[in-house]
């Protein structure tokens, strides 16, 4: 038994007994004492009521002890059970935080696949079915997600990206690129894959060897490393994670680009001087609607009257906050912005946007490649650290693939250019074409 079966028999047994329920939750003819008889039925209700406020999706949620709640029109796609009464009531209160606490503690068993049920649960609560009770509408009101101003931006890429490069390295492949990548066909290889993405970046920027780019928020380093190798620019890249540059620069030196490529442990918003290029992949996530201005401020000063942009993020349809339980425990700060909110980029400094592009089902594609690479590495993971955090991080990679998929989110590139510039592709030709 693993450390998760242990919490949950744990909690199982000291979850009030109840008897067993047929399919679908109907009473069982063993169910003879009142009080066991009460018990189920209130279970059943609770379950029941957790189910309608999800908008009903095909898929089962159960007790321990049994009572079983599920779609009478087909087999569910997988089944919830909770160790405990408590864990179910503390899910119902707010299930879009509570649920994924219950499951990284162990409280929850899932029957099924996990990316499948988490898109069952997205697609039916998308359609209007699910109706929020009181609390969870005063709970979603009181949460305020974490501040990107310079010392929170600090701390909340501290929390995701400083624990460790050794834990990212078994998992992102080997040019350890943390975005989407682009699958020139469905059957490219990760690594493929994030090589692919680097170049259709270049190629939209259309880099040219000498010219000189800035890069704000840079991860490990490798779309610099990538820049400087293949396109012959030099790079200064900005980043505020002290674990990424230090790796960054080490790969740097080892493959003899360090003179190529300049790594800054500074603030985007401390970036300076005047570029050909301005290139941010991934990092528009960490900060903030309330700076996407002081962002179109820090391009617009970069660049000259032929200068591009590009940026690259994670976005929505229409404005929305991020999911909390990922906000909360996994990526604090976090925020996806709509194309609209994106704009409050690029309007007030007269910026362009002459390309916009939706990589979604490149992102989960992306997130299944990595999700597969985790699951081998899991046992390496628990060493590192702990059953809980092997779980949450499990939950946070399915539950990205289940967004991208059904549409919950998106992945845009957007590029730009100082609206008077007159330098502009006359067509798309240059994409396509190495």
């Amino acid at each position: 038994m693993n450390a998760r079966d242990e919490r949950f028999a744990a909690a199982t047994e000291r979850a009030q007994p109840s008897p067993p329920h047929d399919e679908l939750g109907s009473s069982s003819s063993a169910l003879t004492d009142g009080g066991a008889l009460e018990s189920s039925s209130f279970d059943y209700w609770l379950l029941s009521r957790l189910r309608s406020s999800l908008g009903d999706p095909p898929v089962e949620f159960a007790m321990a002890s049994g009572v079983r709640v599920g779609p009478g029109d087909g087999t569910p796609v997988a089944r919830v059970t909770f160790a405990s009464r408590a864990a179910l009531a503390s899910t119902m209160a707010d299930p879009w935080l509570r649920f994924g606490d219950a499951y990284s503690d162990g409280l929850v068993a899932i029957d099924g696949d996990l990316v499948n049920l988490l898109e069952s649960v997205y697609h039916s609560s998308s359609s209007g079915g699910g109706r929020a009770s009181l609390l969870r509408r005063a709970a979603g009101a009181l949460r305020r997600p974490r501040t990107n101003t310079r010392s929170g931006s600090r701390d909340n890429i501290h929390h995701h990206y400083d624990i460790g490069n050794d834990f990212y390295a078994l998992w992102l492949g080997s040019t350890m690129a943390y975005t989407c990548a682009y699958y020139p066909s469905p059957t490219a290889s990760l690594d493929e894959a994030q090589t692919a993405k680097m170049d259709h970046v270049c190629r939209k920027l259309r880099l040219e060897a000498g010219e000189r780019v800035v890069e704000a928020g840079c991860g490990w380093g490798t779309l610099a490393l990538h820049m400087a190798r293949h396109y012959g620019v030099r790079v200064r890249a900005f980043n505020i994670s002290h674990q990424q540059l230090q790796y960054a620069r080490e790969r740097a030196a080892r493959e003899g680009l360090a003179s190529a490529v300049e790594y800054v442990e500074d603030d985007y918003r401390n970036i300076s001087g005047r570029y050909d290029a301005f290139v941010s992949v991934g990092m528009l996530e960490h900060v903030g609607p309330e700076n996407y201005t002081t962002l179109g401020q820090v391009a617009h000063r970069c660049l000259d009257g032929r200068g591009r942009g590009l940026i690259h993020s994670i976005g929505r349809n229409r404005p929305a906050p991020m999911q909390p339980w990922i906000e909360k425990r996994i990526f604090p700060g976090a925020y996806p912005p709509s194309l609209a909110e994106m704009m409050r980029i690029f309007e007030p400094w007269n910026f362009s946007v002459l390309d916009v592009e939706n990589l979604r089902l490149h992102y989960a594609q992306t997130l299944r490649h990595w999700l597969a690479l985790y699951e081998a590495a899991s046992e390496r993971v628990r060493r590192m650290f702990d059953e809980k955090f092997v779980r949450m991080w499990r939950l946070y990679l399915a539950g990205s693939v289940a967004g991208f998929a059904c549409g919950t989110l998106q992945l845009f590139q957007v590029l730009f250019a100082p609206g008077e510039s007159n330098d502009i592709p006359w067509t798309r030709a240059h994409l396509y074409t190495g």
